[in-house]
């Protein structure tokens, strides 16, 4: 074979069809030469998988982006470019330089870099979905990845389904902390705290923290979940104003229990129920803000949202329904109704910085607060994402594989859209993160085809379940049982013998029974008459 400047020429071009490969002795090397469509990719021709020189007879193929090589033996995937061996990496192979040259291949027998052993998986998030990815790969493909992980908060995964019962004094950080430092350095993952990534280099395959630490991946998983929404209205920047989305919202709710009195919550909804509960036991007289004529409007029907709110009003909570907030009030506010003197408005002047002293209504009326918490809802939280480049609407897009358009980026949890929705509950999380593990571990199987949600609230005492379509169409029906003296509402909504939605109040053991019928479609004709009353009475036959 001819040389010029350490380059052996090979074949022509022609000679090797695309979409195969042909082996060739170089400087003592047996090496196997790939043609993909005008490109040559060189490799060893040996497969230390079952000992032999098959490699050039492979079946050359695409996996997620990577061109790759099937040993015609074990069938083990070898990439053209790395040489890596995708389901052993410590069974890769060398890569060599390979070229074509006015219609001739070329290839250089000094290997392009040492044979690539483990992987680099970058995880921007450190919150339950990203780190669930993490512990379901590293239990079924242990030594796949190098794993390193960037989170904004000072602390390691905590369970943030829990953050309610911690304001309401029932549990302790500690107790909702679900992996240790220790978990990450016995699992060999590197955490970086309170340093979140702000830049991603596609081109480059890197990432930079805020730090300025700068890492490369080959393989990257954004986790970077959602934002609350702040309303946008005057004072919402004032001190006292929180959000509950994480331990420093909770810690900074703890404190003003501690030296104010009064709190307001904006926002109805589950999460603001929540954390209503938890202040009101702190000792706070607490005031719900909501925009609609009944809570949980989107998890409960009227019926059951009565039962809640009555419930809620003997505990001592306050309800502000059909409100719109305006405008955040500031300490020297002078409020309706009175007037001040000019020492007290000098006094004001000179006070500390202004601080959250109340709300102002649509209608003109006002409520006083030493506490506001904005509970109104949540967005996926896609900055990051847009500026690398990535597709994005309300969320960054993904495939059935949790898969963006870019083959090396993968995303799970509250910052992605799959197929039009977005999910802000555990159980969907989770069903990504297994997906997403597999085919990081390049298994090659399971899909995301979206999820079904239920919902519970999580307030001692207070029992609620929903899930699915509860309201139900024309073409369903009801079965709704209510039993006043025991405090027990059920409402199942039924269309073509299956169950569509269900909505429990007071007793709901039988949720996971009810969510199990939904998402198999099960014929509940058998069933029809004692469906009300539980699988224990009905049977699960």
């Amino acid at each position: 074979m001819k040389t010029s400047s350490n380059w052996t020429f090979v074949c022509e071009l022609d000679d090797i069809l695309s979409g195969t490969g042909v082996a060739a002795l170089i400087d003592g090397r047996q090496l196997a030469i790939f043609r993909v469509g005008d490109s040559v990719y060189a490799l060893d021709n040996y497969d230390p998988n079952s000992e032999a020189n098959v490699l050039s007879r492979g079946l050359v193929g695409d996996i997620q982006g990577d061109l790759v090589v099937a040993s015609p033996i074990y069938k083990h995937h070898f990439s053209l470019i790395s040489g890596r061996c995708l389901e052993d990496p410590d069974q890769s192979v060398h890569a060599y330089p390979a070229r074509v040259t006015d219609g001739r291949v070329w290839v250089r027998s000094v290997p392009l870099r040492p044979v690539a052993r483990t992987r680099h998986l970058v995880v921007i998030g450190n919150g339950m979905a990203g780190m669930r990815v993490v512990e379901d790969l590293l239990q079924i493909a242990p030594n796949a990845y190098r794993v390193t992980v960037f989170g904004a908060e000072p602390h390691p995964n905590y369970n943030r389904i829990l953050l309610s019962p911690v304001l309401a004094g029932e549990k302790r950080v500690e107790d909702i902390i679900l992996h240790s430092l220790d978990w990450y350095r016995e699992k060999g993952v590197t955490l970086h705290t309170s340093d979140p990534i702000v830049s991603i280099d596609r081109v480059r395959r890197t990432v930079r923290s805020q730090s300025g630490i700068e890492v490369p991946y080959d393989r990257l998983l954004i986790a970077s979940g959602s934002n609350p929404v702040m309303l946008p209205i005057p004072g919402n920047d004032l001190p006292g104003v929180v959000t509950f989305r994480d331990l420093q919202d909770v810690d900074a709710m703890l404190a003003a229990t501690r030296t104010h009195k009064k709190a307001v919550v904006i926002g109805g909804g589950l999460l603001g129920l929540e954390a209503a509960n938890g202040l009101l036991k702190q000792g706070m007289d607490v005031t719900v803000v909501h925009i609609f004529d009944t809570l949980m409007e989107r998890q409960l029907d009227r019926a059951a949202a009565d039962l809640l709110r009555e419930s809620l009003e003997k505990r001592g909570l306050k309800f502000r329904m059909q409100a719109k907030t305006v405008e955040i009030l500031s300490t020297g506010h002078e409020w309706r109704g009175t007037s001040q003197t000019d020492s007290e408005a000098h006094a004001a002047s000179l006070a500390p910085r202004a601080r959250v002293a109340g709300v102002c209504f649509e209608d003109g009326s006002e409520l006083e607060a030493d506490l506001v918490v904005m509970a109104v809802g949540i967005r996926p939280n896609i900055d990051l994402a847009k500026a690398a480049g990535l597709r994005c609407e309300r969320g960054v897009l993904v495939n059935d594989t949790m898969q963006t358009f870019d083959p090396s980026i993968y995303a799970v949890g509250e910052c992605v859209q799959h197929r039009n929705s977005t999910y802000g509950l555990v159980a969907p999380l989770f069903d990504q993160a297994r997906v997403c593990a597999t085919h990081l571990a390049e298994f090659g199987i399971g899909h995301y085809m979206g999820s079904m949600v239920s919902t519970q609230l999580k307030v001692t005492g207070i029992d609620v379940f929903s899930a699915g379509d509860f309201i139900g169409g024309p073409t369903s029906e009801a079965l709704v049982m209510r039993d006043a003296r025991r405090g027990i509402y059920k409402r199942i909504v039924i269309e073509n013998n299956k169950v569509r939605g269900a909505v429990l109040y007071g007793d709901v053991k039988d949720g996971a029974w009810y969510m199990e019928l939904m998402t198999q479609g099960r014929d509940i004709g058998p069933l029809r008459d004692k469906l009300l009353f539980g699988s224990a009475f009905a049977g699960k036959a």
